[in-house]
């Protein structure tokens, strides 16, 4: 009995192990799909656009600021003094078939007047012929032609009804002294005319006068387009005092002036700084430049070819404003 029951035991036991080694076996090669805390903790849902695929690895896009006060500006400029301006744009001169629109400034002509100081609007005598290209008491002559002139031009005046005028020739211009000059200009038949001098005419060569249409049909037919013409220097009587004219951006760190209705060419401008008198370059525009400002508003002596002067007191700083002196140049003596 004993013997029976110890057969059916040992064939349970080897069974059971059996079962046993089996299932460490498979779960020893069981592959595992997932840790507990990765079973936990659910991926977390991104919100997409219907539609619109999702990239896991994609980092979100910078907020960008839409109200105004988000986006930052440049700072407004200081509204104290400002630098030197830059110098005005300039008139150039008129344009027309085979003339360039501007010309090349020439050398320089700032000329020194005399050291003492004289009564305003007293015009100190002058003398001689007068310096510069063009001299009174000679004759020049050259070919005479005509264009659609208006007044206005490389000398900077303005455009106005009188059509009695002329555009000099580049080298007679002398770097705007010619401007504001009288001429007295005869054509082929001996007819006479008086022309005075607003623009410059750069590929004319020297003698040459470019005249208004007008002029130039009171010396012959429009039909010739041109003529041999002389001319001489005049020192014609002038209703009025010179005038000064302060250039379009002139204030007290940078100024150019102007002076206008003159009876002889003006060879220099100066102004008064400190106690002392300081010569200003000319320009080919017909303006006395002060780069740096000094004597911008201050006391004006003018000087013409022959050595006049006149001095004037209280032309205030007024750009674009004729001011008119106190006097007017006398005949060369």
């Amino acid at each position: 009995m004993r013997w029976q029951r110890r057969r059916l035991v040992r064939p349970a036991v080897i069974a059971f192990a059996f079962i046993a080694a089996w299932a460490a076996f498979r779960w020893s090669t069981e592959p595992v799909t997932g840790s507990p805390s990765a079973l936990a903790t659910p991926p977390a849902v991104q919100p997409t656009t219907a539609g619109a695929s999702v990239d896991p690895t994609a980092t979100a896009p910078a907020t960008v600021p839409t109200s105004p006060s988000a986006v930052p500006t440049t700072a407004s400029a200081s509204s104290g003094p400002t630098a030197v301006p830059p110098e005005p744009a300039h008139s150039s001169a008129t344009a027309r078939p085979g003339r360039p629109a501007t010309a090349p400034p020439g050398p320089a002509s700032t000329g020194t007047g005399s050291s003492g100081a004289g009564a305003s609007g007293t015009a100190a005598s002058g003398s001689g012929s007068g310096t510069g290209r063009i001299q009174y008491g000679r004759t020049y002559s050259g070919d005479g032609t005509f264009y659609g002139a208006t007044g206005a031009g490389n000398c900077s005046y303005d455009a106005g009804p009188d059509r009695m005028i002329v555009a000099m020739n580049r080298a007679d211009y002398d770097n705007s002294q010619a401007c504001g000059a009288y001429l007295a200009v005869t054509g082929p038949t001996g007819t006479r005319i008086t022309v005075k001098v607003v623009d410059q005419c750069p590929e004319c060569r020297p003698g040459d006068l470019d005249l208004s249409a007008e002029a130039f049909a009171k010396l012959a037919s429009p039909s010739a387009g041109r003529i041999r013409v002389s001319w001489s220097l005049l020192s014609p009587t002038v209703s009025g005092p010179v005038s000064y004219v302060y250039k379009s951006g002139s204030s007290q760190y940078w100024c150019a002036i102007q002076v206008r209705n003159h009876r002889n060419p003006v060879r220099s401008l100066e102004v008064r700084v400190g106690g002392g008198w300081r010569s200003l370059p000319r320009q080919s525009y017909n303006y006395f430049l002060s780069a740096d400002g000094a004597g911008c508003g201050s006391q004006l002596r003018i000087t013409d070819i022959y050595g006049g002067q006149l001095i004037d007191s209280g032309i205030s700083v007024r750009p674009d404003a004729v001011q008119s002196g106190a006097g007017q140049f006398g005949l060369p003596g």
